[in-house]
This record gives C-alpha cells, structure tokens and sequence, in this order.
C-alpha cells in the first residue's frame, strides 16, 4: 500500500509539473495555477508517506 501511495505522489507532481510548464508556455494563467496545485498535492502526500515510515522503523 505505501509503495502505491508514494508512486501515486511522485506521478502528482510530475503531472503538475507538466501542466505548469504547458500553462506558462501558452499563457494560461489557470493551467499554471492547476499545475501548482496538482504539485502541492503530491508534496503532500509524499510528506504524509514519509511521516508514516518514520513511525514503521
């Protein structure tokens, strides 16, 4: 389970990475914002994975 969660963060933010670089890029300010968000989410889940394999070692 951890495993799918931590690769389901990391696929987070590569896609919100993605879809900032496309919003700057055609100057869309809403794409842009979505991506950060997106990005945001994954750091998010990533930190929460890590807090939780802090505990299990």
């Amino acid at each position: 389970m951890a495993g799918k969660e931590k690769s389901r963060a990391k696929m987070e933010q590569a896609k919100g990475k993605a879809k900032e670089a496309v919003g700057r890029a055609v100057g869309n300010e809403r794409m842009t914002a979505e991506g950060r968000a997106a990005q945001s989410k994954g750091d998010a889940r990533q930190a929460k994975e890590k807090g939780k394999d802090a505990f299990r070692h």
